[in-house]
């Protein structure tokens, strides 16, 4: 049976996971882009940070340095996609597999760094009080961002790209900066999860697609059963904001949720699964809740 403090360490490290759940709902389902670069930006920006810090870097310094590489990381996959007119799919396998290189020169000679002893945002305090404070900021932020005009104009591309191109749309700009803006996330969460397990590994970044995907089809099953702002009495444009961020939520609540059912999972001495079967698990999860979800 699950203890309390393996709820608590779930609950902190699918906090941090939300991050790249939000970063992975950016792409897939704001601008309608299959973006694949996360495998590699994730530990682009865990790799950053954690050399930054061996450094004597300042471990906020490490997680900025860290989001602005994941950015470029997304930068380059536009390239790709607009410029070069590479299938979205490939353009981001290509960046991915690329930065796998660019990782190790990083790194160094060594695969991995430990940052046992080192000084990490989570010295300063409670981890799941300062994961929790980390997200509600961003959510603050990216709430703002998706309910400004250039929101709009983001989410306006992924609902139909010819109609937002006939209303003076630059659609090439938006997907660049939505690359952009959603791997700079999610090299900022390989930061902070970095600095929250202690190492960094070249290869951590493998399921990370799959984990980010299945926190925001958790999170979207959970949406669909808390739709209250629909009956709100408020203006449009402040029901629109609660909307934009019950949606940002979500997605961090689905990762929370996640990593919660695959502890139990884990944990469970009756199904006898242990950590290799992770994968197969988070599969299953992700079967089940798309097969009810098209039921609904």
């Amino acid at each position: 049976m699950i203890s309390f403090q393996e709820i608590i360490v779930a609950s902190e490290i699918g906090c941090i996971y939300g991050i790249l759940a939000l970063g992975i709902y950016l792409t897939f389902r704001t601008i309608d882009f299959p973006d694949l670069t996360c495998d590699g930006s994730f530990v682009t920006g865990a790799v950053v940070s954690a050399v930054l810090i061996k450094n004597g870097a300042n471990p906020f310094v490490g997680i900025l340095v860290a989001t602005v590489a994941g950015g470029l990381a997304g930068f380059c996959t536009g390239l790709l996609n607009v410029k070069l007119k590479i299938d979205a799919l490939l353009s981001g396998i290509i960046i991915a597999f690329m930065l796998y290189s660019v990782n190790l020169r990083i790194l160094g000679k060594s695969p991995n760094i430990s940052l046992v002893g080192e000084q990490t945002v989570f010295s300063f305090g409670n981890s799941l009080i300062i994961s929790v404070f980390f997200v509600g900021i961003l959510l603050l932020i990216l709430t703002y961002i998706m309910n400004s005009d250039f929101g709009l104009g983001l989410r306006s591309i992924g609902q139909n790209r010819k109609f937002a191109a006939a209303n003076g749309i630059n659609v090439n700009a938006m997907i660049f900066l939505g690359l952009i803006l959603s791997n700079a996330l999610i090299g900022m969460c390989g930061a902070v999860f970095t600095q929250y397990q202690g190492f960094c590994d070249v290869s951590q970044g493998v399921g990370c697609l799959v984990i980010g995907l299945a926190s925001v089809i958790i999170g979207e099953k959970l949406l669909d059963k808390i739709k209250f702002f629909n009956q709100l009495k408020c203006s449009i444009g402040l029901r629109n904001l609660i909307r934009i961020f019950s949606i940002f939520a979500c997605c961090v609540i689905g990762s929370i949720c996640y990593r919660i059912f695959i502890s139990l999972a884990i944990n469970s001495d009756m199904l006898g699964l242990k950590t290799q079967d992770m994968n197969f698990i988070t599969g299953l999860l992700i079967i089940f809740v798309m097969g009810r979800r098209k039921k609904c």
